[in-house]
């Protein structure tokens, strides 16, 4: 009996170890993965949207549109619901053929720069050819104009005979002009496009006047030295007028980024902040001049712009490690929640023809934040324009007396809806907003031929429309109903129509599919426009008669149809996937599961690999990105995505929501995370893995790991540390792991801050927040932590008081810190995601590449003939 005893605890012992021993390993498809990779896709999927080009009279557009027999262009009339193609694409390529001397055809048309002129009945387009190019015509560039074009002196040859032009290396611009009734091509000799419009230049709605910032202060120049100015930036003639002499550095006219100072040539391989096409990098005159932030009135007589005193905001760093010759330090400002020294906002008024400015009087809670109400840019402004220069901001309204802004208390529970006086200054709330959590806003749209206010409020727990008198009397409630309304695309005051998007107004339907919807400003008679379940993606004709929509699924091809507001009027397009899937190419599974609560609905998308055997286990990873502004979850067609790509080495992939994680649903779903940003949607994440691995047999529900960027490093840690045990493996990239040193703006908001009399009569305030690095020790499986150690979003401070918690917990984990990289890691990214497909393969599937080669990318690489 003894003997039996000791028997069965050994057996006993045995089969515990069974259970407990890894899997053996498997192999990972690294081939498979390397096959979709976005660059492969991109060559066998091309437009999978359409765009639409307004002419400048009636409805009509044209778009281009992709596929594999190369791009096509069309012409659309929607009176006559017709679509005819806007040129002989064969014709076309041998007259270009003839002017050039270059050899073209149908297939191959690298048009660019394609402008409507002479009334809508001409097209101008360039054609991209190389500077040694003798094109007959068109005079040869002189060696002043091609250091002019490239910023860089001519290439001399030293001969015999003295110095000679050696024309330069490089490609330039050539135009061409086609009358598109005729079809007949014409070159237009050295024709040179309008210059594009600098980012230092804030031009007005008449393009009479240029505003623009130097040295913190306020300039203003006539159209007329603008010229100028564009033409040669440190032309002594150039005439301006200095509108302002307080400017000081943190305290100034000219606009910053919301937070880092302005990218440079990081030394990584990416130029973010590359100059602009013939203007050297400089801080002479007029070139490369900060941003200034304003609004114009409708007649160009005012502009409105916002200042921020920043001088007491505490200062950031980061370093510039691949700064030649030196590392260099850069010094930015950077608000942390909780801190006593808030950005303060001003707004500003200066009347162009005596040059004076008015400071509003705005008043009302400390530590607020303002904003300009501004009157949506319409296609013709944006299409008309010539190319590279962007419409004017106009701030809402015709009149140049009165101008409508925002007003945001510091802990977001209170807006005010304002009027402000533009000759005095002075402020009036019209419509206030109170909540006991953070309140979403959307831009105010006037209505009623001007005499009406559309106001968003989620005061019902969710989102709709309210009509309001120009003095801030609430006329009626606009759309009403458990849905969330959210963009206004166009107001049709004769019919007094209101066309909007909506999301979870459809019973049955996945609650992130936007519809596009039509309704009485009475709040009578709401319907539906496109009919299709699926995600819908809408453009708008400025007067609302048409409207051009895009839509899929997840797993459906994308189409295109231009609608009516009675309904469809013309197919358009609909996305050829054939290449795809004859590739392989598997379309990834939508799925509905409960969250925690076993009530509320939580809707994802699972990525398969294409070798997909039924009878195997696959690990699972998670996808993850916790909110409350965003799902990162695809719900709309996107071939190209890097979870499928991820799936192919041999894993099951989600991306499902969680509560709290995005304002799509109602009120109560979107803010469920307030005041817990570190746990709260970890518990859904949990569920949902386990009740599909109920569902899928094929899913190993031993062996799951969770990766995500920003907020999702910010979450795959914490899910680490909540569920040690269920969650094994984590790729944590540029997590905001600590909060307290994350920007004020998402921290407060998004948690909570809390606000009370100080003993002098001013507010204080109070902020608490929990830190993944509070739940080191609680780790156990395997983790790597990534950042760009320039990242100036989430510093890369956060990344290391997370590492620092855990060496004192005496934990081991990976760290990789990719240098000279922001927050989004450029030019590194493919080269991550590489290091993290190895990382999963390693600790999930138990092997991967020892050697240093990373093959796939090199050969990728070579493929692409990128350098």
């Amino acid at each position: 009996m003894k003997f039996a005893a000791i028997a069965a605890g050994l057996m006993m012992a045995a089969a515990a170890g069974a259970q407990t021993a890894p899997p053996p390993a498997v192999q990972p498809n690294y081939q498979l993965a390397s096959q979709w990779t976005k660059a492969k896709v991109d060559k066998l999927v091309f437009s999978t949207s359409v765009t639409p080009h307004w002419f400048s009279s009636g409805d009509r557009f044209w778009y281009s549109y992709k596929t594999s027999a190369g791009t096509a262009y069309y012409v659309v009339d929607p009176a006559k619901a017709s679509k005819a193609a806007l040129f002989d694409h064969v014709k076309l390529a041998a007259a270009l053929t003839r002017l050039t001397g270059l050899p073209y055809d149908g297939e191959h048309l690298p048009i660019e720069h394609i402008e409507l002129e002479d009334h809508d009945t001409a097209l101008r387009f360039s054609l991209s050819v190389a500077r040694t190019a003798v094109i007959p015509g068109l005079a040869p560039e002189t060696e002043q104009e091609a250091e002019a074009e490239t910023g860089e002196a001519a290439a001399k040859a030293t001969t015999g005979r003295g110095g000679a032009f050696t024309p330069p290396k490089g490609r330039r611009d050539v135009y061409f002009q086609m009358d598109l009734a005729t079809q007949n091509v014409q070159l237009l000799g050295n024709f040179s496009a309008p210059a594009r419009q600098p980012r230092w230049a804030q031009v007005s709605p008449d393009r009479k006047w240029v505003v623009f910032a130097r040295d913190n202060n306020l300039y203003l120049m006539d159209a007329n030295n603008y010229a100028k100015a564009l033409q040669n930036p440190n032309d002594a003639g150039i005439q301006e007028t200095q509108l302002t002499t307080d400017g000081v550095e943190y305290y100034s006219y000219q606009a910053r980024p919301s937070y880092g100072p302005d990218d440079e040539d990081l030394g990584n391989g990416s130029r973010p902040d590359r100059p602009e096409p013939g203007v050297k990098k400089d801080t002479s005159a007029h070139p490369r001049m900060p941003a200034v932030r304003l609004a114009w009135s409708a007649d160009s007589s005012k502009f409105a712009l916002e200042r921020q005193d920043e001088r007491k905001v505490g200062d950031l760093w980061v370093i510039h490690t691949l700064h030649n010759p030196r590392p260099t330090l850069q010094t930015y400002k950077y608000a942390m929640p909780g801190e006593k020294n808030m950005p303060q906002d001003e707004l500003w008024v200066f009347d162009v023809a005596t040059h004076k400015g008015v400071k509003l009087n705005t008043a009302a809670w400390a530590d607020q934040t303002l904003g300009i109400e501004t009157a949506p840019a319409t296609n013709r402004e944006r299409d008309l324009l010539p190319q590279g220069s962007r419409p004017a901001a106009v701030w809402l309204g015709g009149a140049n007396d009165k101008l409508y802004i925002t007003r945001v208390s510091r802990d977001y529970h209170r807006v005010d809806y304002c009027v402000a006086s533009t000759a005095d200054g002075s402020v009036k709330p019209i419509i206030e907003e109170r909540s006991n959590i953070y309140i979403m806003r959307k831009p105010l749209r006037l209505a009623d031929h001007g005499q009406s206010l559309l106001v968003y409020s989620e005061r019902s727990g969710w989102g709709h429309y309210y009509l309001y008198s120009l003095d801030g009397k609430l006329k009626n409630q606009v759309d009403d109903g458990q849905f969330m309304a959210d963009r206004v695309l166009a107001v049709d005051d004769a019919t007094r129509t209101l066309y909007f998007t909506a999301y979870g107004y459809k019973a049955g339907e996945n609650s992130y599919y936007g519809h596009l919807y039509r309704i009485g400003l009475d709040g009578s008679g709401m319907a539906a426009i496109d009919p299709q379940d699926a995600d819908h993606q809408i453009a708008a004709s400025d007067d609302g008669q048409y409207f051009v929509d895009t839509y899929s699924r997840v797993d459906t091809a994308p189409e295109s149809d231009l609608l009516s507001p009675r309904g469809r009027v013309l197919k358009l397009e609909t996305t050829d996937v054939k290449a795809l899937q004859d590739a392989g190419f598997q379309f990834p599974t939508p799925f509905k599961v409960k969250a925690d609560d076993g009530i509320t609905d939580l809707y994802g998308v699972m990525f398969k690999p294409f070798d997909f055997d039924p009878h195997k286990q696959y690990p699972l990873i998670e996808f993850v990105y916790p909110g409350p502004q965003t799902e990162e979850v695809d719900y709309a067609f996107n071939p190209t995505s890097a979870q499928m790509t991820l799936a192919q080495f041999g894993f099951i992939v989600i991306e499902v929501g969680n509560r709290g994680g995005s304002p799509q649903r109602d009120s109560w779903y979107h803010t469920y995370g307030y005041g817990n940003m570190r746990d709260y949607g970890l518990a859904d994440k949990k569920r949902a893995a386990e009740e599909l691995a109920q569902e899928y047999p094929f899913i190993d529900i031993n062996r799951v790991g969770i990766t995500g960027h920003s907020g999702g490093g910010f979450m795959s840690t914490a899910a680490m540390l909540v569920y040690p045990d269920f969650f094994k493996v984590a790729v944590s990239e540029s997590g905001n792991h600590d909060n307290n040193v994350y920007i004020n703006t998402w921290s407060e908001e998004r948690n909570g801050i809390y606000e009370q009399d100080g003993k002098d009569g001013t507010a204080e305030f109070y902020f608490s927040i929990e830190k993944n690095s509070d739940l080191a020790a609680n780790l156990k499986g395997h983790l790597l932590l990534a950042t760009g150690d320039m990242d100036d979003n989430v510093h890369m401070a956060n990344t290391m008081r997370m590492a620092n918690a855990l060496i004192r917990a005496n934990k081991r984990f990976d760290l990789f810190i990719l240098p000279g990289e922001r927050h989004h890691y450029g030019s590194d990214l493919d080269y991550f995601f590489w290091r993290k497909a190895d990382y999963f393969c390693q600790y999930l599937l138990g092997s991967s590449p020892h050697g240093a080669d990373m093959t796939m990318l090199q050969r990728e690489k070579a493929e692409t003939g990128r350098k």
